[in-house]
């Protein structure tokens, strides 16, 4: 039977906590674009009306790139409350835009000093070749649309993730080029006092983030716990468990349901490195990641040693409880994403059903975990066999009629899904197709780049 629920409003607060970052970035966004058209508006044009419109790009390269590296940072504010397969997502798509502005801001140049100087677009490229400040730019842009190139979809599938990560390294260099490139140019940054204050003020503002959330944070933590392997225990003959274990514990801030990024020093290549979600919930005397062997660094992992050294930066995710609307819960995983819903199940309390979709009943990792663990809550678990489409009638657990026979008040529930991407965006049709609330879907999705 099941028991008929109401949306949960005692833990909600006013306004969800990703609304509240979202609003924050693009406060951030919004302030800065009426600052600099107000620096534009307020400053001398180019040469002719050419090369003020290349001006007015370049401007915007600058902050645009800037919005970039934010996406990036890895801050706690924006990470656990908007979530890193989303920062990912906008930063690529922002990184579209500023390719297409970088090839404006270029060509506008290109083209205006040749109708300044009368001469073919061809020979004044040649002639800006040989300017300092015009070869840094020249030089950042090239590399801009090189790692753009290797980002397009079927280019990124036909290289590893650890050749697409170094070819994204040189946007390091892209950074610092273009930041030189922009100080050697004090018709457009430096036109007054505001406005050369304004643009390094807000340097300084992104590359600290940039800093301490890829750097300082990191660094202070894996310093602070000391992290080490505890454990090595195989769960089947392709996944692993390991435990870690270090010191003040108690004081690590990882929720059930993030991830972290791991790295095994002196077992692994110090690039080598896979984001693992927690696969139980923090608690103050160790952390424990499950993986699945698909690769060579996750294949390895049964190899480690006790007492191995661990570099680990996070925690990160959005897929926490924190963002929970309601008392009632619904968790469907699939595969090896039954690793942050089993953290979840075991921090939560309220009304709960677990959907576990699985091959065959040996491909259900952590089973005999999730048993225990939803008898001591009081929750429902289905495990979900088989192969989807087979069988008279199908096979097909996640449509709509079938979910809404396995969950009937699936609309006033908090619904959480983990899972290979042909799973999770077929269950995020089916809630989309029985209207649950935006609000009230929580989704992880594989894949880190």
């Amino acid at each position: 039977m099941t028991a008929t629920t109401q949306p949960y409003t005692g833990a909600r607060p006013a306004i969800p906590p990703s609304t509240v970052a979202q609003g924050v970035l693009w406060a951030f966004v919004a302030v800065n674009l009426l600052v600099m058209w107000t620096l534009f508006a307020t400053s001398d044009g180019g040469k002719n009306t050419i090369l003020t419109i290349a001006k007015f790009f370049g401007m915007h390269v600058a902050l645009i790139m800037m919005f970039q590296l934010l996406l990036i940072s890895r801050l706690p504010f924006l990470d656990r409350r908007i979530g890193m397969d989303r920062l990912t997502v906008w930063h690529r798509w922002v990184g579209f835009t500023l390719l297409w502005f970088v090839v404006a801001h270029a060509t506008f140049v290109i083209l205006g000093y040749a109708a300044l100087d009368g001469v073919a677009p061809w020979r004044t490229f040649f002639a800006l070749a040989s300017v300092p400040a015009t070869i840094l730019g020249m030089s950042a842009a090239t590399i801009i649309v090189f790692v753009a190139i290797s980002s397009v979809r079927y280019a990124r599938r036909k290289m590893s993730y650890e050749t697409w990560h170094a070819i994204h390294f040189l946007l390091y260099a892209a950074l610092l080029l273009g930041l030189i490139h922009q100080f050697l140019e004090p018709a457009t940054f430096q036109t007054s006092t505001w406005s050369t204050v304004y643009w390094w003020a807000l340097w300084a503002l992104v590359l600290t983030s940039l800093a301490m959330g890829r750097v300082v944070l990191p660094v202070y933590r894996n310093l602070y716990h000391q992290f080490r392997v505890a454990a090595v225990v195989p769960e089947s003959d392709n996944v692993v468990s390991v435990y870690v274990t270090g010191r003040n514990l108690e004081r690590f801030p990882g929720r059930a349901g993030q991830f972290m990024i791991w790295r095994f020093p002196g077992h692994n290549r110090w690039w080598q490195a896979n984001p693992f979600s927690l696969s139980a919930a923090p608690n103050g005397r160790s952390l424990r990641l499950t993986a699945k062997g698909v690769g060579k660094t996750s294949s390895g992992l049964r190899n480690l040693r006790v007492g191995n050294r661990v570099f680990a930066e996070g925690p990160y995710g959005a897929f926490t409880a924190m963002h929970r609307n309601s008392e009632a819960m619904l968790l469907i995983a699939g595969g090896v994403g039954i690793t942050p819903i089993r953290s979840l199940l075991e921090e939560c309390g309220g009304n709960i059903v677990v959907l576990y979709r699985a091959a065959t009943p040996a491909d259900a990792v952590l089973f005999p975990e999730l048993q225990a663990l939803a008898q001591a809550r009081g929750a429902r678990l289905h495990l979900l066999t088989g192969r989807t489409g087979a069988g008279q009638p199908p096979n097909t657990p996640f449509e709509p009629a079938n979910l809404l026979h396995l969950v009937p008040d699936i609309t006033h529930r908090d619904v959480f899904v983990c899972g290979p991407p042909a799973m999770t965006n077929a269950v995020l049709r089916t809630l989309r197709t029985l209207r649950v609330p935006k609000r009230q879907v929580h989704a992880e999705k594989f894949g880190f780049a």
